[in-house]
């Protein structure tokens, strides 16, 4: 099923790329950036498929079941802005440059030492015969590691005063998944990379495991009036439990239900609230108001000079 999606998905980034992109990169004389520009093309068709699914999915639900009604368009029109930009902007391929070269050099090292990635796969070879069932075990521990980094936001002084973007938007909707800091959003690829090199995901698995991921997270954040239930809800993560998690009482070191998929991890770590059965007002009252109404640029720029003014951790 992976080879297959892999092949429909290569062939298509090199049509699209021989032509669109090559005969421009050719009259401008940039084709020293072709790999890079073919990596971008790679990277935006699964965001264009991530996000146009995700809007089938959850603007349906949003209109039949909301949790409240809209009344501030331009911070939704502010979280479109962010997700475009994370998504298929300059960033992500700035992102691209510097990790295939961190990639290249870490593989070089590796190779000199004689060292091989270890994969699920070389460890346990019966799972060769079952891909859907390793790449639900890849889910698993980069759901783990996206627990602890969720955490780590939320009691680190620094990165609070990132992340706290995040929570300022009052207007939840499935597009504030997206609305990170630049920084934040640099650290989470670097953070989310990392531990998928280290377990070995393949390259034919990566994207799709990054496209589920945030499907499902962007499905969480939905102004949607949806539980899953006195089981379901401490199975995976519902639009209800994640809601908690951005309520006015649960900013900062205070936070509750920081897990991304698997609410197992709140269990195992005590830190899941699964008392409350309304829905809560979202929002960071102690962050500044052009936080929460301000255009992208101005939010970027607030949240940078926060950061700067706060160099330990929370208490």
């Amino acid at each position: 099923m992976f080879k297959t999606f892999d092949d429909w998905h290569t062939q298509l980034t090199g049509w699209i790329f021989e032509t669109f992109l090559q005969p421009m990169l050719y009259a401008t004389d940039l084709m020293n950036i072709a790999d890079e520009m073919l990596e971008w093309v790679d990277f935006a068709l699964f965001s264009i498929f991530g996000i146009i699914v995700t809007y089938i999915v959850c603007r349906p639900l949003e209109a039949w079941r909301p949790v409240e009604p809209v009344t501030d368009r331009r911070a939704i029109r502010t979280d479109i802005i962010y997700t475009l930009l994370a998504r298929l902007g300059i960033f992500p391929l700035l992102a691209f440059i510097l990790l295939a070269a961190v990639q290249s050099r870490l593989e070089g090292m590796l190779a000199d030492t004689g060292f091989v990635s270890p994969t699920l796969e070389s460890i346990f070879p019966f799972l060769h015969q079952v891909p859907l069932l390793t790449f639900f075990i890849y889910v698993v521990i980069l759901d783990f590691g996206e627990y602890w980094r969720h955490r780590l936001q939320h009691s680190i002084g620094w990165w609070w005063a990132l992340h706290s973007i995040h929570h300022a938007q009052r207007q939840m909707t499935f597009w504030t998944d997206d609305r990170n800091h630049i920084i934040d959003e640099a650290i989470a690829a670097l953070w989310f990379g990392t531990i998928a090199l280290l377990i070995g995901v393949s390259p034919a698995q990566f994207p799709l495991l990054l496209l589920f991921m945030r499907m499902v997270e962007a499905f969480s954040h939905g102004n949607i009036r949806l539980s899953f239930g006195r089981i379901g809800e401490r199975l995976v993560v519902s639009p209800h439990y994640h809601r908690v998690h951005h309520g006015v009482l649960s900013v900062a070191e205070h936070g509750k239900n920081y897990a991304v998929l698997f609410p197992v991890w709140d269990w195992i770590f005590r830190t899941a609230d699964f008392s409350r059965q309304n829905y809560p007002r979202t929002g960071d009252p102690e962050a500044p108001e052009s936080l929460a109404t301000g255009g992208w640029l101005v939010q970027q720029w607030v949240g940078f000079k926060r950061m700067v003014g706060v160099g330990r951790p929370s208490a």
